[in-house]
């Protein structure tokens, strides 16, 4: 009766979970999801109104984050190459030369991105990636940087922040430029002359991936010195979706030379304000899932980066960091070097930034976790053998073969351990007889032969618990691998990185019903939950009842958790069973233990002799 009621809570506490969140979460989110978008519309319709900002800024209070009235996004050719678009603008004030060039962009074309430099300001705030497409076999590319008054604006600027009253560029600045387009080849030079003394230079590299070298330079023709302060910063307005899993970091990121790696959540910053680093070496930006952004300040200097948050939502991010103060005196010339990576997350692109270039621990802009030391090598073992064979999924298999290979001593002992177990069945019957009334006897008459025989009953959990690590380290690299996004292996199969988009509930598409997320149990869960069923037959059943039932309908168990899981991970899962079976199963066979698995699956239906006399 108490197993009758403790399986009753089970089926009831997972019920009321899944109805909870089918019919009472998942339609709040729905409600205010639109509620959020509706108001996000209405600032930024405010803000595109509303006057140019203007913020100058001082040692502590950099430019913050605005809609001013900066041109709108360029749009995209078939091949995905920028095209500037005009933009009507407010300027009755200006001559007709600023007017036209208020709506003037500089083109990005190169081998990884396009997108545009606006003239006004001087910020890089349109790029799309042109190998990623937003869905798969889509046309549409994945766009990272969107300017002021669009949807969701996300941009980096550069400046100086003065001292004195020096007149500075601001994002209401009409730059001029020395060329058309910014490739691999042919740098861009924006200048603009404050009438003051004072011209300033922004010199714009980029290379075929998805770095962005900006040299800003300040020439003194005035009589006097003057100072101000080198800054850089990356804005992004509203709180983007996230996928809120503890596995990954999505939000603000950075490392501080000695203080190491910072990840900060969109709402620990509303919640605990701005956040202030003084360092030298290390990066500060904004990372997704797959994609981030980041700003590489010179690594030999100190800095202050700061994160914080403005509007009137508060969901105006801000990362940006101050360099020290630079005097220039009457002829002389200064510059800086910053850098902006805004990109995909792809491994060999940022270690190479790491080893090259000298961006102090650039690899941790991929979340590789706690088991770094495991899932780093997975990954580069992944990334070896897929480079020979050209399918993701079956590397997956070929890692998971090593991997065994390598716990196979381990994996011996402990299923030689387990066979010697299920030879004293007979043993362990005898003595639940002998000492039926008296379970502390029992315990102790089992422990003695358990040591006279020498076998550990916990020795059979031995093979699962060491591949806990690598399982997890495998799911990290499957869920957090750009290289996996898209990945496809075979059939039905197209995205790895996605769940299996089959589902048992409507016959894997036969039926014209579209089930809930909790409820797409695809083939290759179903394939899990059996492996796992039938591996878990091979082991001796535990002397208690209740654990016998949990441990009975732990495959189900897994089979709905992983479901939801990234399908290369299941794959894994699946083979790593069949492999195991097959393996426990020459190990037994090996110690002179019979193997029935067909014998243990039907043991289950059968009744069992006390039950027949009760």
């Amino acid at each position: 009766m108490e197993n009758k009621n403790l399986f009753l809570v089970l089926i009831l506490s997972f019920g009321f979970l899944f109805g909870w969140q089918y019919f009472v979460v998942a339609p709040q989110q729905e409600v205010e999801q639109a509620a959020y978008e509706e108001q996000l519309k209405l600032e930024e319709a405010a803000s595109a109104n509303a006057p140019a900002a203007s913020n100058n800024g001082t040692n502590n209070n950099l430019p913050q984050s605005s809609g001013s009235n900066l041109p709108s996004a360029s749009s995209t050719n078939a091949d995905g190459s920028a095209v500037a678009v005009a933009t009507s603008i407010s300027a009755s004030s200006l001559s007709l030369d600023e007017q036209k060039a208020r709506n003037l962009r500089v083109i990005i074309d190169s081998k990884g991105i396009s997108g545009s430099i606006a003239l006004t300001g001087g910020r890089v705030d349109d790029i799309i990636l042109k190998d990623y497409a937003v869905e798969l076999n889509g046309e549409e590319r994945v766009r990272i940087f969107s300017p002021s008054g669009t949807e969701a604006p996300y941009y980096a600027d550069f400046g100086w922040a003065p001292i004195d009253g020096v007149v500075v560029p601001n994002a209401d600045t009409v730059w001029t430029a020395s060329g058309k387009t910014l490739s691999e080849t042919s740098p861009v030079t924006l200048s603009w002359d404050n009438g003051a003394g004072l011209t300033f230079n922004r010199i714009y590299n980029i290379d075929e991936n998805f770095l962005i070298t900006v040299e800003q330079k300040v020439k003194n023709t005035g009589a006097g010195t003057v100072s101000m302060h080198p800054y850089a910063l990356i804005s992004r307005h509203g709180t983007p979706a996230t996928t809120g899993i503890y596995i990954l970091h999505e939000g603000l990121v950075g490392v501080m030379g000695e203080g190491g790696l910072q990840e900060i959540d969109y709402d620990d910053v509303v919640d605990d304000g701005p956040q202030s680093f003084t360092d030298t070496k290390g990066w500060l930006g904004f990372t997704d899932k797959y994609f981030a952004t980041s700003l590489i300040p010179p690594q030999d200097e100190e800095y202050t980066a700061r994160y914080s948050v403005s509007g009137i939502q508060k969901d105006n991010y801000q990362t940006d960091y101050l360099l020290q103060a630079r005097s220039i005196g009457a002829g002389a010339e200064v510059s800086v070097v910053n850098n902006l990576f805004v990109g995909a997350k792809e491994d060999a692109v940022i270690t190479a930034y790491r080893d090259v270039n000298g961006f102090d621990k650039f690899d941790l802009l991929i979340d590789w976790g706690i088991f770094y030391f495991i899932t780093k090598p997975l990954f580069a073992l992944l990334n070896i053998i897929n480079g020979y064979i050209g399918n993701f999924g079956l590397a997956i298999l070929a890692v998971t073969l090593i991997v065994k290979g390598i716990f196979y001593p381990l994996a011996s002992k402990s299923y030689a351990s387990m066979g010697k177990m299920k030879k004293l069945q007979p043993e362990i019957a005898k003595l639940k007889e002998r000492f039926a009334d008296d379970k502390t006897r029992l315990q102790q008459a089992q422990m003695e032969l358990f040591k006279t025989e020498k076998v550990n009953p916990m020795a059979g959990c031995w093979p699962m618990l060491l591949q806990i690590p690598v399982f997890f380290a495998l799911y990290k690299v499957l869920y957090i691998a750009i290289e996996m996004r898209q990945a496809p292996f075979f059939g039905w199969i197209q995205d790895l990185s996605a769940p299996d988009p089959t589902s048992i509930f409507n016959l894997f598409g036969l039926i014209p019903f579209d089930p809930p997320s909790f409820l797409m149990i695809g083939v290759w869960p179903i394939l899990m939950g059996i492996t796992q069923f039938v591996q878990m037959r091979l082991n001796p059943a535990p002397a208690d009842k209740v654990q016998a039932m949990i441990f009975g309908w732990m495959p189900v168990f897994f089979t709905f958790l992983l479901a939801s899981f990234p399908v290369g991970m299941v794959i894994y899962w699946t083979w790593s069973n069949f492999l195991g079976v097959i393996q426990q199963s020459y190990i037994m066979k090996k110690n002179g233990v019979d193997v029935d698995i067909w014998g243990n699956i039907t043991a289950i239906w059968k009744k069992k002799p006390e039950a027949d006399a009760k």
